[in-house]
């Protein structure tokens, strides 16, 4: 496994001339997808300062994008976590100058923590109800960023708090411990999670992550991250700054894989 992923939880890998064509393929085909009318308006959030990019990508399992495959050093580590898993169609991230800006239905107190706290969260545990309680809907193996732009290090870089995966990990197991597995989706996480992050803001380093076209961000599952607010005077081309995301998930939920996988 890449040196010093278990204890930071995230890796950068420089560009690679396998994964920068596949960056090509996948930004022009993103731009396909986006500029559907009915995607564009489903995906564009905060004021149009962002669009989420949810299943943009036509990729297929492999993640093969136009006939170019998903290759290189990321992927191989990737699966090396997991085993090879197959893949979602990818999440298009787009972000502008300008973000953030309040998300529709966001109040006063969501949209200062996007603002503070780069609206930080652990992906997989989804606001259930109207109450919006947190429990874990999805059971991610590993998230891996591919930036498909070449930006500035201001332009809304992801951001990572260094070491959370640890603590988010010990608060998990212990609500967890004794209950099967398969039933992990009905157990209210919200005070476990929230605790958790509290304390990742108080102990833990607060990194963004930045790589060209070609190269990759490898991300723990249980990592807290978030996107930083666009810096004045970063640069990004008019397409702004777009980075695709793969997170797949474990395919057994009668396993406890999601807290004991690497």
């Amino acid at each position: 496994m890449v040196a010093g992923f278990a204890g930071k939880g995230w890796a950068i890998f420089p560009p690679e001339p396998g994964v920068q064509a596949w960056a090509r393929a996948a930004r022009n085909a993103a731009r396909v997808r986006m500029a559907e009318p009915e995607r564009r308006q489903a995906g564009l959030a905060c004021e149009g300062t962002w669009f989420v990019g949810l299943d943009c990508l036509p990729n297929d399992a492999a993640g093969c994008v136009a006939g170019v495959p998903l290759i290189g050093a990321a992927r191989r580590a990737a699966d090396a976590l997991a085993g090879p898993l197959p893949l979602h169609a990818g999440q298009v991230s787009v972000v502008w100058p300008g973000y953030p800006r309040p998300r529709a239905g966001e109040g006063p107190a969501a949209f200062r923590y996007r603002q503070k706290r780069d609206a930080a969260h652990v992906d997989g545990l989804l606001p259930i109800g109207p109450e919006r309680r947190r429990m874990l809907r999805e059971r991610h193996a590993w998230l891996l960023g591919l930036p498909l732009t070449e930006v500035g290090a201001g332009a809304s870089p992801l951001v990572v708090w260094e070491g959370s995966h640890h603590l988010m990990r010990r608060a998990f197991a212990a609500a967890l411990d004794g209950i099967d597995p398969r039933d992990w989706a009905d157990v209210d996480l919200t005070g476990t999670y929230q605790a958790a992050r509290r304390e990742a803001f108080e102990t833990c380093r607060r990194v963004a992550l930045v790589a060209p076209p070609g190269g990759a961000m490898l991300m723990h599952r249980m990592i807290l991250h978030g996107i930083a607010p666009w810096r004045e005077g970063a640069t990004a081309p008019p397409e702004g700054r777009m980075v695709a995301y793969f997170r797949p998930d474990f395919p057994d939920e009668a396993r406890d894989d999601w807290l004991t996988a690497p």
